[in-house]
């Protein structure tokens, strides 16, 4: 344990008693219906996301396209239900048109976004039957960096168009008969950021954002395309470009990204989970933009949030950015592989809470990204494939955290930290399954130490019983510990065993430094 953590160790003791903390939940206090989407994925074409992550050639696991179906049979255990592609900041000098047609024939091309050499060998075709077979829609984003409407609008029409016109003739000699239909797309990648190919002002970017989307839902009813927020909390523009970029485009747009990454680079375990209010801040924020954006245009439709990068990145991202600024353009070098520790496990599992606490306003996100690169899976080159620890929160939130987000009531221990005052020393969501006829609770004990007497009570319910319980974590000495090749199952869940349901409420003990998964079914 470093210093940081022995001095918040020592203000969250309690005198080795458990904390008591009471909650309730009524079911008929809901937030918003969950969008399914809340829990899609990101891949971009950097490091070995795509190359020997999900495509590996010659791979003892790989089937006829190259495909390793070791990771994609954890892909399938997360039930993904959509997927942003191809990038990311690869995405602003991306030639869409360099990844079709006879792979022989595709060239080789430099990314000057990760410093790297792009073969082209996994281009939208391939990238197309791949997410089929992992059962995942695609939601496709446009280079908006070095290239525009023209480009965007021929990209739209190659994929959606049944035929009889070039580009989707085209796709057809390509072996793609059928069109794919994609309904989202992504209007370029964090525009506000100088380092972006192609970096805009806000007015700028927003004009062109307009046309582009115009351009694209012009190819049929059911389409929605995301605008680019800023590329995090922290910018100097922010959050003033969310309001110029939205007065130009407005009526003509869906969703406004939000991308976000966390860190604990002061092992301060405390305020790094206090970062999950720190983030539902940020969406609160530009929620209020988007609020203000509608009353002056006195428009008619709402737009909500798409957060579509987030995740843990911290562990080598100081060494990774010297790699990538002196390597001599690799191919697919290896780049963001980060071990993720049971203490980012319990930080995920409290972010998509708090995505569950704000899917009234945020109804798509993806994780940044799916394989290798800052990835729940991780995959070694002609080697095995395991899941990461972060791996085992999004899982649960994706398998389970579908249906009716329910408010949650809270009355119990809190703490002050430097991201945010107030914290709750219990962070928790739950979700009424669509049929109704079940509850998930995500429960997380911030204590590094101290265990919580919780008694949660069920209103509205009738025929409460407990189906699962499953915990993570309960030693925060283990927290740096990670899940590697040589050890993938080091950090699991496991079964619970000090809960049950009385008196129409959830009694028990969840242990220090954990995360918990709460199933019960009730009746309607």
């Amino acid at each position: 344990m470093t210093r940081a953590d022995n001095l918040i160790a020592k203000k969250d003791s309690h005198r080795g008693e458990d904390m008591k903390v009471r909650a309730t939940i009524h079911r008929d206090f809901s937030i918003a219906r969950i969008d399914d989407r809340l829990y899609s994925a990101f891949i971009e074409h950097m490091g070995r996301a795509i190359y020997s992550g999900i495509y590996e050639p010659g791979h003892p696991t790989s089937n006829a396209q190259g495909f390793r179906r070791d990771v994609m049979d954890l892909v399938r255990g997360l039930n993904i239900p959509a997927i942003r592609y191809p990038g990311g900041n690869f995405v602003s000098a991306y030639k869409w048109e360099d990844g079709i047609g006879p792979k022989e024939d595709r060239p080789v091309r430099l990314d000057l976004a990760w410093r790297s050499k792009e073969t082209n060998q996994v281009g939208i075709n391939e990238f197309a039957v791949w997410a089929r077979d992992a059962g995942i829609e695609m939601m496709l984003a446009v280079n908006l960096g070095t290239r525009g409407i023209e480009e965007a609008r021929n990209f739209v029409e190659y994929c959606n168009h049944p035929s009889g016109t070039y580009w989707s003739d085209l796709r057809q000699s390509h072996g793609v008969a059928d069109p794919y239909g994609v309904k989202m797309w992504c209007l370029g990648n964090e525009m506000d950021g100088p380092w972006q190919i192609g970096h805009m002002e806000a007015k700028e970017y927003g004009r062109l954002a307009d046309e582009t989307s115009k351009a694209v839902k012009a190819f049929g009813s059911g389409i929605e395309t995301v605008v680019c927020g800023s590329s995090n909390d922290e910018m100097p523009t922010y959050p003033d470009w969310e309001r110029q970029v939205l007065e130009e485009c407005y009526e003509n747009v869906d969703y406004v990204s939000l991308h976000k990454y966390f860190g604990n680079t002061s092992h301060n375990t405390l305020n790094y989970f206090a970062k999950i209010e720190e983030t539902g801040r940020y969406i609160q924020s530009i929620a209020g933009v988007i609020d203000y954006v509608k009353a002056k245009k006195r428009a008619k439709n709402d737009i909500y949030i798409c957060f579509d990068e987030w995740n843990v990145w911290y562990h080598n991202r100081a060494q990774d950015t010297k790699n990538w600024h002196s390597w001599d353009w690799p191919e697919a070098p290896a780049l963001l592989e980060e071990d993720y520790n049971l203490e980012d496990a319990i930080f995920v599992g409290g972010l998509l809470n708090e995505f569950i606490r704000r899917s009234d306003r945020v109804k798509i996100a993806c994780i940044a990204q799916l394989v290798n690169v800052i990835a729940p899976i991780r995959a070694e080159r002609g080697g095995k494939a395991w899941a990461t620890t972060i791996y085992y929160p999004y899982q649960f939130a994706s398998l389970y955290g579908r249906g009716t987000a329910l408010n949650v009531a809270v009355d119990g221990p809190r703490y002050d930290a430097d991201a945010a005052q107030d914290v709750n020393y219990l962070d928790v969501a739950a979700v009424l399954a669509p049929d109704g006829r079940s509850i998930t609770v995500f429960a997380i004990n911030r204590s590094l130490d101290t265990a919580m007497d919780l008694d949660l009570a069920l209103h509205g319910f009738t025929d409460l019983t407990l189906v699962d319980h499953q915990v993570m974590g309960g030693d925060h000495t283990l927290a740096r510990v990670a899940n590697t090749s040589e050890d993938p199952d080091r950090i699991k869940p496991r079964k619970g065993e000090a809960l049950g349901v009385e008196d129409k409420a959830i009694k028990g003990r969840l242990p220090a430094f954990s995360y918990n998964v709460i199933r019960l079914s009730v009746g309607s």
